[in-house]
């Protein structure tokens, strides 16, 4: 063999050994991502060991920052669900309109929604929804002593709403003769109705019963049967995640559970 001829297989073998350890960690660190969840099907995560969830800060008491700590009740649940897995939950604070519009779960940018979403139609063609976990309907907050008890009472005032939200189309849809203000997040929104930039706000009963019980200068005055429920939401597709949120949250409801957190950051235990 000339040293060429030598230099040559030598070249081939190295390259060779170079794509068998580059395919080695690649498919290392692919299948380090999977998980098998209680439910036996194989679950995919977007980063190992970690169980991602999109949402958007804050929306207490279901996610916010308590200190350096995010919190809440869909925190907690979320984390029942990550348990299950074997792994733990790691929170990414995004804006709402690309977590209801599914960019961000087909970005794998996250492996699940968790953000006090309300399940609906529209929501339902840019993303999977899980079994519904939580009974929600729309509210009014005011400030102490004002007498808006209806939107009716509210022609020719201003209403705060928070964009992409159940509450704002409730409200462009009923609020005849109401000029509403738009705000990003929850905590803009209650703000303004606190500092009387606005007239009332819109939104869940659940965080405004809470906004108002710790801010005793506003109250809650009208309750609209609207029927929500949330649902944490997945990539469409991504049935193994879906069944596995899905028994997770269906155990946790039968063995107290659920019953325990859900008092925790209610006050009360849900209506059976």
């Amino acid at each position: 063999m000339s040293a060429r001829s030598a230099r040559n297989r030598k070249h081939r073998i190295s390259r060779t050994a170079v794509l068998t350890a580059a395919l080695l960690t690649a498919v290392t660190a692919c299948s380090s991502t999977k998980t098998s969840g209680k439910s036996g099907d194989e679950v995919q995560l977007v980063s190992s060991g970690k169980l991602t969830t999109c949402t958007h800060l804050p929306y207490e008491p279901f996610q916010f920052k308590q200190g350096k700590k995010i919190v809440g009740f869909d925190v907690e649940l979320v984390d029942l669900v990550a348990k299950d897995l074997g792994v733990e939950q790691k929170i990414v604070d995004t804006p709402f309109e690309g977590i209801q519009s599914g960019e961000d779960l087909n970005a794998s940018k996250c492996d699940l929604a968790a953000a006090g979403m309300t399940i609906t139609p529209v929501r339902e063609k840019n993303l999977d929804f899980s079994a519904p976990y939580f009974d929600a309907t729309q509210a009014l907050l005011t400030k102490k002593g004002k007498k808006y008890d209806s939107l009716d009472d509210l022609k020719g005032k201003e209403l705060g709403v928070q964009q992409s939200t159940t509450g704002e189309e409730y409200a462009k849809k009923h609020g005849k003769g109401i000029t509403t203000r738009q705000y990003e997040d929850l905590g803009l929104l209650l703000t303004a109705v606190k500092t009387g930039q606005v007239d009332a706000g819109i939104n869940d009963n659940g965080v405004l019963y809470d906004y108002a019980k710790k801010n005793p200068d506003t109250q809650v005055t009208a309750e609209f049967d609207t029927g929500e429920q949330y649902g944490i939401g997945v990539r469409t597709g991504n049935d193994a995640l879906r069944k596995q949120i899905n028994k997770t949250i269906k155990k946790a409801k039968g063995d107290g559970r659920y019953d325990k957190i859900y008092k925790k950051w209610f006050g009360t235990e849900p209506k059976k």
